[in-house]
């Protein structure tokens, strides 16, 4: 039995791609069809905000977001937003507020420094080069990206072997950022502590969790409330992306944590 026949117990469509270094192990189910990332896009935004911060364009520490708040506070869900709105919960760096508001703010101040819109930036920087032929930017950079998932495999092969980014650069993305705070995951409630790197999240010890009880505390990645996720772990140098039909839900919390530990146990190295 391959651990992708797993897909077949969500009861609805599914398909995932498995990820070594040195490119595809293996896929399943319809790969190519065009779907909503929702909050993976937040993912795709960190990358094309460090990828500024390495050419100088804008900086972690530029004031940005409400009083007190940081570019580096916004990227990281840490500068009090509300989820969906300009409304501030409390102080920067206090608790992880999830925040699809403050990455919005957070693209609209890198394109303050790149002197343009972000989803051509992304294209340009990143689409472009890794060979992303059908991501399509609806304007949010918080949930607006849609694309196969063989667009979304280009992404997590990207980091999981860098070749955009620099070492340090790539370290700064993926490591977290304020590692103490405390919020609450979508869908899976209050974490003590709840780690995330820059637009990326980091797993850490959460529990319960989208990823394998396998999977390392480094892997990061992303899930969105449309079904679409993706992680990677560099610890096993693997890599899993995976998309549904149907809202996130139960299925994906009993199947997907059980769908990374098949994954790992079959393919990790």
């Amino acid at each position: 039995m391959s651990s992708l026949d797993l897909l077949g117990e969500f009861g609805f469509e599914a398909a995932a791609i498995v990820l070594g270094p040195e490119g595809e192990r293996a896929r399943r189910g319809d790969v190519d069809l065009l779907r909503p990332w929702r909050s993976v896009t937040k993912a795709l935004t960190g990358f094309g905000a460090t990828l500024a911060l390495q050419d100088g364009r804008v900086d972690l520490e530029d004031a940005a977001g409400p009083p007190g708040a940081t570019l580096r506070h916004l990227l990281s869900h840490a500068s009090g937003y509300f989820y969906e709105s300009a409304n501030t919960l409390q102080a920067p760096g206090l608790r992880r507020h999830y925040s699809n508001f403050g990455i919005d703010e957070a693209a609209r101040h890198v394109e303050q420094g790149i002197g343009g819109d972000f989803g051509g930036w992304v294209q340009e920087r990143i689409a472009k080069p890794l060979g992303m032929d059908g991501l399509q930017w609806s304007g949010s950079a918080s949930v607006g990206a849609h694309g196969a998932l063989t667009d979304l495999a280009l992404v997590a092969a990207e980091l999981l072997r860098p070749t955009l980014l620099t070492e340090r650069w790539h370290a700064e993305m993926t490591r977290v950022q304020f590692p103490e705070l405390v919020g609450i995951m979508p869908g899976f409630g209050k974490q003590i502590p709840n780690p995330f790197g820059l637009g990326i999240e980091v797993r850490g010890a959460k529990s319960p969790h989208w990823t394998g009880t396998d999977n390392s505390p480094a892997t990061i990645g992303h899930f969105g409330m449309r079904g679409t996720a993706f992680w990677v772990d560099p610890e096993a140098d693997l890599a899993l992306v995976i998309g549904t039909s149907h809202d996130f839900c139960d299925a994906h919390r009993e199947n997907m944590p059980r769908l990374a530990d098949a994954v790992l146990a079959e393919f990790a190295r």
